[in-house]
């Protein structure tokens, strides 16, 4: 069976650093369950091939198990987790980074002689879960099996990975996709959106401004951003203040009034709860067990 070995292929290959030979291709491994983990999400195709794996963003919470798999078109922040792991069945899975240009390419070769259309209304999700055509699985086992070839990595990996980006543009999860590779659409003005809030996550903005740079009122800015991201553009940027106020604090546990001014807070006491809500505890110790689990 395809997904048994692509199981044996993932657990042969995985490694702590979660690299593979082949450009952006990772592995991921988990040994056991563990808590959900805050992260962000780039353009991505993600697929099972053991355990069961819990994504929440927002409000939305997406579940997928074994030849299943999860697409992100837009950098999302994410708690992710493998909620079905073991020692004896540890969680698998295969990460491919999405590259706009193919997506665009494959859009082409979907509608010859015609460049692709926006798609018209609210914007879809920037996330979805489906499940592996049997196609998909066979180009997602193709790719991993170049790992025991390394010679054949140079020419033959980036054949299988346009197979597998057409398996998904043609696929039930094409309309996320396909979003990937589409710069003209009410989507990519919510991208540019999403883009700028994470590159000033510190900096105050104006809800309004930032919809007449995506040329829409304000409601229909709202209403986009909600469907894409499942947030609202300030609880977007609440969230990356929150992911980078944890990076910082790994690295200087006792600072944290200066890095609460830092990611953007006014008010220490607001960050610390807020901090405190979003990770289980105060900034003060999640920052100094960080620290400590850290390894050295």
């Amino acid at each position: 069976m395809i997904l048994d070995e692509i199981r044996g292929l993932l657990a042969r290959h995985a490694r702590a650093d979660l690299r593979t030979a082949v450009d952006d291709v990772l592995i991921f491994r988990a040994d056991s369950p563990y808590p959900p983990a805050p992260t962000t999400y780039g353009r991505v195709f993600a697929l099972i091939g053991q355990g069961t794996k819990r994504c929440a963003v927002g409000d939305r919470v997406y579940e997928y198990g074994p030849g299943e798999y999860l697409v992100t078109s837009v950098e999302l922040p994410v708690s992710g987790y493998f909620a079905r792991a073991s020692a004896e069945q540890p969680g698998l899975g295969v990460g491919l980074t999405l590259d706009p240009s193919m997506v665009a390419e494959m859009l082409l070769r979907e509608h010859p002689g015609d460049r692709p259309a926006p798609v018209d209304g609210s914007p879809p999700s920037a996330i979805a879960a489906g499940t592996a055509s049997a196609e998909l699985l066979d180009a997602v086992a193709r790719l991993l099996r170049l790992l025991d070839r390394p010679a054949d990595i140079a020419a033959l990996a980036p054949l299988v990975k346009r197979e597998i980006v057409w398996r998904l543009v043609t696929g039930d999860q094409g309309e996320v996709v396909r979003q990937v590779g589409l710069p003209d659409s009410g989507f990519s003005e919510i991208t540019r959106a999403v883009s700028w809030i994470r590159d000033h996550y510190a900096d105050r903005f104006v809800v309004e401004e930032l919809a007449q740079q995506a040329g829409m009122s304000v409601s229909t800015f709202h209403r986009n951003f909600q469907a894409v991201t499942a947030m609202s553009p300030i609880q977007f940027q609440k969230q990356i203040r929150l992911q980078q106020a944890r990076l910082q604090l790994a690295a200087e546990p006792g600072n944290v009034g200066g890095i609460s001014r830092r990611v953007g807070y006014e008010s220490p006491s607001q960050f610390s709860r807020e901090y405190r809500r979003q990770f289980g505890a105060p900034p003060s110790r999640d920052g100094s067990r960080s620290t400590a689990g850290r390894p050295a």
